[in-house]
């Protein structure tokens, strides 16, 4: 039913239909004079956007050698040394292109953004903040503030601001504008929280782990509205129509039924006003199929070695997810696993990493499931016959904590705010152990700690 997507800022190209030609005629133009600093910097711009950062910062820092004021191209490093995880270098360009123009709203966001992937949450909201009264109308710095502030566990304003999630640029509406149109519903009111007789269409909005951790909310909202219904994602069906309310889930939108109000689900925390100590965890509340979880059984039992205990294993998301390269990591990374003598790993892992299981040579036996799991209930029931799951921040995450298995989280340095900062537990998982980077890019830290967690077990 679509997936929010995360919003990084952007560095204007030049005003051209043909980059590569505009590329040249700069080019041709610092032969010219090599010192037009606004033709470096329109280069480095150029570079940025045909996927070359390397370029693109070296002609952003020969733009600042020629003039140490030139605020667009601290602007322009902010952002490419954040990409890089360099996040120092970040914010000092970042805090040099504000001083310049303390007036360019753009800049205090991207500065924000850049405070916040270093974990100075509350310079960045202060930023954020600034971003906002220049430009009250943007969304940009508004959903950025929302996600410091989540973070920071600050939910109840938090929330708010997160209702700008679907300004932003690009961001698909929860409901199409067309077919609402074309069945004569786009007058729907969003639902404000309060009771109702008529029908309730709430909407499995944004990525498959937001859909999980937001499917405790259902049952709050049956109970408010006794017609509720939910448009969600093929995938999600199993997971949603387990919940009180989400029996009459849908997953096409010409089979969902007039309404006369609707909410995405990432909304109803907010209307429920949740804060930390509100969060409904009542666990498990997401269950396998007992018939497929005893044939998983009998499998496991095929395949792993008597008197090991089984641990689940994912180690990358989804290549789309746009913070994929940060939470993310490679099969050998977790290389302190492998000596372990009393376990067995199971992975569960779906999708192009599986290809790394054939450089596997550890001593820990590793199965794999990935080619014989078809769907959530298949993923479900795996998860119901082990004792452990180690994963990375993906949906599997998600499963392991709403089933209640014990789960081992393995976190960038910069993790998403539902995960907030420091703590080893969440209040949205009780069963849920984090484990964090403490460097960005570094996963020896956090997979020791798993490692020591499983040797204790």
């Amino acid at each position: 039913m679509g997936n929010f997507p995360y919003t990084h800022p952007v560095l204007a190209p030049p005003a051209t239909g043909n980059p590569a030609g505009t590329d040249r005629t700069l080019l041709r133009a610092l032969m010219l004079d090599p010192t037009d600093r606004q033709a470096l910097y329109q280069a480095g711009v150029l570079a940025h956007e045909r996927g070359d950062p390397d370029c693109a910062a070296q002609r952003f820092y020969w733009t600042i050698r020629l003039s140490s004021d030139h605020a667009l191209a601290h602007h322009g490093l902010c952002e490419l040394r954040r990409l890089r995880s360099r996040l120092d270098e970040a914010v000092a360009h970042g805090r040099h292109a504000v001083a310049l123009e303390p007036g360019n709203p753009d800049f205090h966001y991207n500065l924000g953004i850049a405070l916040h992937d270093r974990q100075d949450i509350e310079e960045a909201i202060a930023c954020e903040r600034r971003a906002v009264r220049l430009a009250p109308d943007a969304p940009e710095p508004h959903f950025e503030l929302a996600e410091n502030l989540l973070i920071a566990g600050r939910l109840d304003e938090g929330w708010q601001e997160y209702e700008w999630r679907y300004r932003l640029p690009h961001a698909p509406p929860p409901i199409p504008v067309e077919w609402l149109t074309g069945r004569g519903l786009a007058d729907r009111r969003q639902w404000d929280g309060q009771p109702m007789e008529g029908t309730l269409l709430l909407v499995a909005d944004q990525g498959f782990g937001d859909v999980i951790q937001f499917a405790r909310y259902v049952p709050m909202a049956a109970k408010l509205c006794p017609n509720a219904i939910v448009a969600c994602s093929a995938e999600m069906l199993p997971i949603l129509r387990q919940q009180p309310g989400g029996l009459n889930a849908r997953s096409l939108w010409d089979a969902v039924p007039h309404f006369d109000a609707w909410c995405p689900l990432s909304g109803l925390p907010r209307l429920f006003g949740t804060n930390l100590m509100t969060i409904p965890a009542q666990i498990p509340y997401i269950h396998a199929d007992q018939e497929l979880a005893a044939r998983w059984r009998t499998r496991l039992d095929e395949l792993v070695p008597k008197g090991l205990r089984r641990v689940g294993l994912v180690w990358s998301g989804r290549s789309t997810h746009g913070n994929d390269h940060h939470r993310s990591m490679r099969l050998r990374q977790l290389a302190a696993l492998f000596d372990l003598k009393t376990v067995a790993l199971v992975s569960l892992q779906l999708g192009p990493a599986q290809a790394e299981i054939g450089r596997y040579f550890g001593k820990t036996p590793l199965v794999n499931l990935g080619p014989e799991i078809e769907d959530f209930d298949d993923t479900m029931a795996i998860l119901h016959g082990l004792e452990r799951l180690v994963s990375v921040d993906t949906a599997v995450a998600h499963l392991g904590g709403a089933m209640g298995l014990p789960t081992s989280v393995l976190l960038p340095f910069a993790p998403d705010w539902r995960w907030q900062l420091e703590r080893s537990d969440t209040p949205w998982y009780p069963t849920v152990t984090l484990h964090r980077q403490i460097y960005p890019g570094l996963w020896e830290e956090p997979v020791q700690e798993v490692c020591g967690v499983l040797s204790r077990e």
